[in-house]
């Protein structure tokens, strides 16, 4: 196992784009090792949320502050997994999940052993050889998540990762998720629209409406969850209710 996650303050976070203000004084914690899920409809700011945590953007007030230090930048301690798959076509899966490491410097035959190690860890050893364009869409997915925790960070980001892909390959990525988040236990923020999805894979829910902070709610169910489990239901449909509100 590597490094375990990192501890997030998000303090007034204000993120204004010339007169577009993309978000507004949001606040929130997580602990180290806890999977968040940043919920809301398309354009309430979820992705320039967590794009200010990557420290891909700086924010206009407030401040992120990770394991007691102020986000001013991109760090190799926060690794991001984008929708996009962006895998190298030229290159193998071994190689692409290996190719931070090699940025890294690390020696070959450690940078191969490390990625053939997580490119296992995923559930693609078969296929460890194979280029992108021979890969499904859940396999390149896959990817994505080896090459992100091969590079061993503390805060995992994922921006909506299973969108694009079927319901019967989100379902089994959902659940591929969750398995490595218990064995890793890194920290995870990770956006969706689906409340459904969020339901499955949170420890807690921060729920966002028009770029602001609506709620943050601790999901009460044990793992593992099942969708078809009354509780589960009772619990999606409040928090469907809760953005239900400002529809009226």
């Amino acid at each position: 196992m590597g490094l375990t996650g990192g501890s997030l303050s998000v303090s007034s976070l204000t993120k204004e784009f010339a007169d577009v203000v993309a978000v507004r004084q949001v606040s929130f914690k997580a602990r180290a090792g806890e999977f968040v899920c940043i919920v809301g409809p398309s354009g309430c700011g979820k992705t320039t949320l967590l794009r200010l945590i990557a420290g891909f953007e700086a924010p206009t007030e407030g401040s992120i502050v990770i394991d007691g230090e102020e986000v001013v930048g991109p760090s190799s301690s926060r690794g991001v997994i984008f929708q996009e798959y962006a895998l190298f076509p030229w290159r193998t899966v071994v190689g692409n999940v290996a190719f931070g490491l090699e940025i890294k410097g690390l020696a070959k035959r450690e940078r191969l052993e490390l990625a053939r190690r997580y490119v296992d860890c995923v559930g693609l050893t078969a296929f460890a050889n194979s280029y992108p364009h021979e890969l499904s869409g859940g396999m390149k997915q896959r990817v994505g998540i080896a090459r992100v925790l091969a590079n061993n960070p503390t805060m995992i980001l994922a921006d909506e990762p299973f969108a694009a892909l079927d319901m019967i390959t989100r379902y089994q990525m959902q659940a591929e998720f969750v398995r490595i988040w218990d064995v890793e236990r890194k920290t995870i923020l990770f956006v969706t629209h689906s409340v459904e999805e969020a339901v499955f894979l949170a420890d807690k829910i921060v729920l966002m409406s028009e770029h602001q902070l609506k709620s943050v709610t601790p999901v009460p169910l044990t793992r593992p969850r099942n969708r078809t489990d009354p509780d589960f239901a009772l619990f999606r449909e409040q928090i469907v209710a809760d953005l239900e509100v400002d529809r009226h």
